[in-house]
C-alpha cells in the first residue's frame, strides 16, 4: 500500500544489469577457489605445464624445424593460449546456471546474465594468466616481441568468442540431453587438442589434409594469431571472417534454443542433474 515506486528508465535498467553481471562474475571466479590469487596461480601452472609438455614433445619428435622461424616458445604459447581460452570459455558457459537453477528464482537474475558472467569470468582469468606468463618469460628468459599485438589480442578474443558460441549450443541442449551434452563437450574439447592446429600452421599442411582442420573456427583463430605474432608468417589458408560468421550463427541458434528451453523449464531438471 505504502510502496515506494520509482520510474524505471533504460539507463537505470542497464546499470542494474551491469551491476548484476559484475557480481555474477565475482561469484563465478570464486566458485573454484575462494582465494583469487590461488585460482590465478593454478591457471598459470596449467598453462605452463601445457607449454612444457608441448616443448618436450616437439624436441623429442624433432619437429622444431616445422615451426615458424622465430621464438620457438612463443610459437608454442601462441597456440596454447588460444586453445585454453577457447576450451575454458566453452566449459564455463556449458557449466553456467540453467533455467531451472535456484539462482533463477531471484527476480533480476536470468540465464543471459549467467552466460555473460561465465564467459567474461573465464576471459578475465585467461587474460591475467597469459599476461603473467608472458611477463615472467619476458623478464626471466628472453624479451618477447609481438609484431602486431592488437591483432594478436583480437585473435585471442575471437578464440574466446567461438568458445562461448559452442558453449551456448551445449548449454541450450543440456536440459534435454544431459548425458549426451556432457560426453559431446568432453569429446569436442579433446578433439581440439589436434583439430585446433596449435602444433602446426596451415601453410605447412598439404591440400589433402587441410579440409580436416579448416572446419574448426579455433584453427582459423590460431593460424591468424601467428600471422599477427610473427613478422615472417603470412597465413594464406585461414581467415578471420570464417570464425566470426560461424560464432555468430552458433550464438543465434543457441540463444533461440535457450529461449525455448527457458519457457519450458521444469524444477525436476535441476533435481535430476
Amino acid at each position: 500500500m505504502f510502496e515506494d515506486t520509482r520510474p524505471v528508465t533504460r539507463s537505470r535498467t542497464a546499470f542494474s544489469m551491469l551491476g548484476l553481471i559484475y557480481h555474477s562474475i565475482v561469484r563465478d571466479i570464486r566458485k573454484d577457489s575462494s582465494n583469487a590469487l590461488v585460482g590465478l596461480l593454478m591457471n598459470m601452472m596449467q598453462t605452463i605445464v601445457f607449454v612444457a609438455a608441448f616443448y618436450f614433445m616437439f624436441s623429442v619428435l624433432g619437429l622444431k624445424g616445422s615451426a615458424i622461424r622465430g621464438d620457438f616458445l612463443l610459437y608454442i604459447m601462441s597456440g596454447i593460449f588460444l586453445f585454453l581460452t577457447h576450451t575454458k570459455a566453452m566449459t564455463a558457459v556449458f557449466r553456467s546456471e540453467g533455467p531451472s537453477s535456484a539462482m533463477m528464482k531471484h527476480a533480476p537474475m536470468n540465464t543471459i546474465i549467467a552466460i555473460t558472467a561465465a564467459a567474461l569470468s573465464s576471459l578475465y582469468i585467461q587474460v591475467l594468466s597469459m599476461a603473467a606468463v608472458l611477463f615472467v618469460y619476458h623478464v626471466a628468459i628472453t624479451p618477447v616481441y609481438i609484431d602486431k599485438p592488437i591483432g594478436a589480442f583480437g585473435a585471442l578474443l575471437l578464440a574466446w568468442f567461438s568458445g562461448v558460441a559452442v558453449g551456448v549450443i551445449f548449454l541450450s541442449l543440456k536440459p534435454w540431453l544431459p548425458g549426451f551434452t556432457q560426453i559431446a563437450s568432453s569429446i569436442y574439447a579433446r578433439a581440439n587438442m589436434i583439430a585446433s592446429g596449435k602444433m602446426f600452421v596451415a601453410n605447412s599442411l598439404p591440400s589433402t589434409m587441410l579440409p580436416l582442420f579448416d572446419w574448426n573456427p579455433l584453427f582459423h583463430s590460431i593460424d591468424q594469431s601467428r600471422g599477427f605474432v610473427f613478422i615472417n608468417y603470412n597465413p594464406h589458408y585461414s581467415s578471420i571472417s570464417y570464425p566470426v560468421t560461424v560464432s555468430v550463427v552458433l550464438i543465434m541458434i543457441g540463444m533461440m534454443l535457450e529461449f525455448y528451453t527457458r519457457k519450458n523449464a521444469s524444477i525436476s531438471w535441476e533435481a535430476a542433474r
